[in-house]
């Protein structure tokens, strides 16, 4: 049987290097952050947004869109993870001047066909000044996919509408599932929590990071997380999510994100 033909930059040597590049490829950028997930989850939820864009490139690639993926950059952008101990977070402007030096270093070789791969929220507004400054200046477009904003549809649909309502959360769907398919090594199942009532702050219940209701309406508070989900879990319950459901995702997941590449590299030759 012949060996799966590499997808991942750093495997690549100079020589295989030059002549893909040469090619013109896409290259997939994935991003996380290191962060509490819960007392029964790995803090590194970079390994999720790692595999699910080696995952993609494969498809991609068997799709006849040659793609590859850049190293992993672990560390996300500083919002209010910053209480757990162990965790490594960059500040806003330190990840965006992350984020456009590695674009320029693509960039000078003309390695352009590039998408982003994010599984962290506080990546996104670093994420898209760094690449809206690129196409401003030179007209390379550089879209990204957050992992996490694209979900809900396909959970809803694996999972069914009242699972989800019960599962989905900070610490549980849709990362819990996706560990115990990817990692189920790394999941401690006997520390997996029962859900607790949503806290308040101000008087006030918490509705989702970092904001409260105040009579219907959203206020935007700048607390930490140990404030609204002391052990790292919030809204959802973790001993709803399964490796099946993770499998399940991971496959759905993949798939129209590898149809977005095909999409993508046809309109960027």
């Amino acid at each position: 049987m012949a060996a799966q033909r590499k997808v991942r930059m750093a495997e690549l040597t100079g020589g295989e290097a030059r002549e893909a590049y040469a090619r013109r490829p896409v290259v997939l950028l994935p991003m996380g952050s290191h962060e509490d997930q819960g007392p029964h989850a790995p803090m590194g939820d970079y390994l999720v947004a790692d595999k699910m864009a080696e995952l993609i490139a494969v498809a991609a690639s068997k799709q006849g869109t040659e793609t590859y993926v850049a190293p992993t950059l672990p560390f996300g952008g500083a919002d209010y993870f910053g209480h757990m101990p162990g965790g490594i977070a960059l500040s806003q402007a330190t990840l965006r001047a992350v984020i456009t030096d590695m674009l320029d270093c693509l960039l000078r070789h003309d390695v352009s066909r590039l998408i982003v791969i994010n599984g962290h929220g506080g990546n996104v507004q670093a994420i898209h000044d760094a690449s809206q400054a690129v196409y401003r200046a030179k007209k390379v477009l550089i879209p990204s996919i957050y992992l996490w904003r694209i979900v809900n549809e396909p959970l809803t649909r694996i999972a069914g509408p009242d699972a989800v309502k019960k599962s989905v959360g900070h610490g549980a769907d849709p990362l819990t599932s996706l560990y115990m398919h990817f990692f189920p090594h790394l999941v401690r199942r006997d520390m997996i929590p029962e859900p607790r009532p949503l806290p308040q702050v101000l008087g006030m219940p918490v509705t989702g990071f970092p904001t409260a209701s105040f009579e219907g309406t959203e206020i935007g508070i700048p607390v930490e997380l140990d404030e609204m989900a002391p052990n790292g879990v919030r809204a959802g319950d973790p001993r709803l999510c399964s490796a099946e459901t993770g499998a399940a995702l991971a496959k759905e997941l993949t798939d129209i994100c590898a149809r977005f590449v095909r999409h993508y590299a046809e309109r960027t030759k």
